[in-house]
Order: structure tokens, then sequence, then C-alpha cells
């Protein structure tokens, strides 16, 4: 790999950190009800399953692929705060945050893997 992608992949997982920040916290504000769950989380996760499974499905090259699917969306998504947001939910709310997102997210996934399969 060359130099100039792993200088790709940190520029573009700096950037896709701050869509996480600006969607997320979008998404939360408008979705400021009682009781807390942590919707943009979730949103900002489903699209980077739902992108990460494009890419794979489009088969790009290698590069392309690091470039867009480890750098920025690499960024962009968050395993951790999802974590973390189930633990600070209480009891079933957190393990309902934990079985939605999951489920969601590989839907989201296969839906976009399928759907760059058939954009070949």
């Amino acid at each position: 790999m060359s130099a100039g992608v792993w200088i790709g992949i940190g520029l573009l997982g700096g950037l896709g950190a701050c869509a996480r920040v600006l969607l997320g916290g979008a998404v939360d504000r408008r979705a400021d009800r009682a009781p807390y769950f942590p919707w943009g989380t979730l949103v900002v996760n489903l699209i980077g399953a739902f992108a990460i499974g494009l890419l794979a499905g489009a088969r790009l090259d290698d590069d392309a692929y690091l470039l867009a699917a480890t750098g920025f969306l690499g960024g962009f998504t968050t395993f951790s705060t999802w974590v973390v947001d189930a633990r600070l939910l209480a009891g079933r709310a957190g393990a309902a945050n934990l079985a939605v997102s999951l489920a969601l997210g590989l839907l989201a996934a296969w839906i976009g893997r399928e759907l760059g399969l058939a954009l070949l």
C-alpha cells in the first residue's frame, strides 16, 4: 500500500468522524424525547453498514475500498459508542438497543451488498 493511501485513510477517517458528530448530533436533537435512546448512533451505524455493504458488492479495487470503507466509513461508524450507549441504557432498553442495532445493521449491510452486486 502506498504512502498516499495511508495518508488518505487517515484524512478520510477524520472526515468520517466529523460527519458522524454532525449527523449523529442532528438526529439526536430531532429525536429529543424521553426516555433517552441513542438515535444518532443507530442512524449513523445503519448508514455506514449499508454503505460498506454497497462498496463490498461493487467490488472496488483494493485502494479505493480502503479509502472509502476503512477511511471514511471507519471514522463515520462507531462500535464503541454503540456498546457504551447500550450499557448506559437501563435493562431492557440496553438489550433492545443491541438487538435492534445488530439486526438492522446486518440487514442494511446485506441490502447494500446486494445493491452493489446488482449495479455491476
